[in-house]
């Protein structure tokens, strides 16, 4: 790799939602602007290997963007006079690439972009897509790659978004205050979503995709700078405490290494410190935790406990009460089950397990993968193996499989 490509490569990483948000507030396009930041990309490849890195990389990407924006305008000027006006207020507005990064307006674009890609207009499947691209900065075959599907589907699902922003006519702002709380649900359910299927991957061979939950982890951060909104600070918290322990959750061989057996030695205290700093400030608003401050606060239990035996069980099934009135769910259900059968004895998690059992989780393997290992605590090894082997079947994930095949050869 050239020296140019790498430079071009670590800016956009870095930047890309600072130039995009900077381009989408001058064009007043947001589907424009990513794609003369696009232009401007593959300008750079060309002109940096001849010309050498410009001293603010940055800057010259934003001003190359700006200058193929206003070609762009002035192709239609003659279908919309509109787009002309435009076109001249950029050039008599922005003599410079320094003008483009206004240190006042920054973070109002860093906003104003997960805003607009994570609208709740689009699809959920859209919104990842579209908030890893221009948000996080990460090239198609790199999101593809990350959501396990073709890369025509990840462009198309991007070109829908696009299409779909552009034909609603969606402006390129931070909502108002009064819209903004709706609307900040639809952008941290689509980080959380991404650091969950990067926390506990649902297909391929390995169980945690570090990059996919350090790139969500990413965007969860700049939004907790942005936005002083407890739940913003709460998710933050949650995937700092969880990504915490991900240095212990798979061996040397990358084989999943389970709660009980992982050595809290090898996990992230920076991160702990972290996490429990956000859920404190979280908390300080006093308006009581949300989704995501409940489940961060469980993290919190599992964090500073120093064994299983040790951690705070009744507080966790508190919590999971909690939840479970807030944001009803199955899962929720079982992992309540499973913190009932650490507090109470597994004769008593077994039972609610086996009531969940008749309903949408009796074909997922998370339940009897908690019902083998409850089986296995109550001394009942053929039953365990069983389930064991039905959570194995279930299961999508290899790396996951492999383990509830190992223990049901324990059994």
């Amino acid at each position: 790799m050239t020296e140019a490509r790498r430079a071009v490569e670590a800016v956009w990483r870095s930047e890309s939602a600072r130039i995009v948000g900077a381009l989408a507030r001058y064009t007043r396009d947001f589907a424009l602007a990513e794609d003369v930041a696009q232009e401007a990309l593959a300008e750079a490849l060309v002109s940096w290997s001849t010309n050498g890195i410009p001293d603010q990389p940055a800057n010259w990407l934003t001003a190359v963007g700006r200058r193929r924006a206003i070609d762009a305008f002035r192709r239609r000027a003659g279908a919309d006079e509109r787009y002309a006006v435009l076109a001249r207020d950029l050039d008599e507005t922005t003599p410079g690439a320094d003008a483009l990064f206004d240190p006042d307006a920054i973070d109002d674009d860093l906003l104003a972009l997960i805003f607009t890609s994570c609208h709740p207009i689009l699809a959920k499947e859209s919104r990842v897509a579209l908030t890893l691209r221009v948000v996080g900065g990460l090239t198609t075959d790199e999101i593809a790659k990350s959501l396990l599907v073709p890369v025509p589907t990840v462009q198309a699902r991007i070109t829908r978004a696009k299409k779909t922003i552009a034909a609603a006519e969606i402006p390129f702002a931070v909502p108002d205050p009064a819209e903004r709380p709706a609307r900040l649900s639809s952008v941290l359910n689509v980080i959380y979503l991404i650091f969950t299927e990067g926390s506990s991957a649902s297909h391929g061979d390995s169980w945690i995709r570090t990059d996919l939950a350090q790139e969500a982890l990413r965007l969860s951060r700049s939004l907790a700078r942005l936005t002083p909104e407890p739940e913003a600070q709460s998710l933050l918290a949650l995937m700092e405490l969880t990504a915490a322990r991900f240095p212990a959750r798979v061996d040397a061989e990358g084989r999943p290494v389970l709660l009980e057996d992982q050595d809290r030695h090898l996990w992230d205290h920076s991160a702990i410190r972290r996490g429990r700093a956000a859920l404190a400030k979280a908390v300080s608003v006093g308006r009581g935790l949300g989704f995501y401050g409940l489940q961060a606060a469980i993290a919190e239990c599992h964090a500073t406990a120093v064994s299983v035996d040790e951690t705070n069980w009744p507080r966790i099934v508190a919590l999971y009460d909690g939840l479970a009135q807030l944001a009803p769910s199955p899962v929720v259900d079982l992992n309540r089950a499973a913190a009932v059968a650490m507090s109470q004895g597994p004769a008593s998690g077994l039972a609610i397990v086996n009531e969940l059992a008749d309903g949408v989780l009796g074909k997922s393997h998370l339940l009897y993968a908690v019902q083998a290992a409850l089986l296995a605590r109550l001394n009942r090894p053929d039953e365990a193996r069983a389930a064991y082997l039905q959570a194995a079947a279930l299961c999508t994930n290899d790396a996951e499989r492999s383990v509830l095949e190992s223990k049901a050869a324990e059994q």
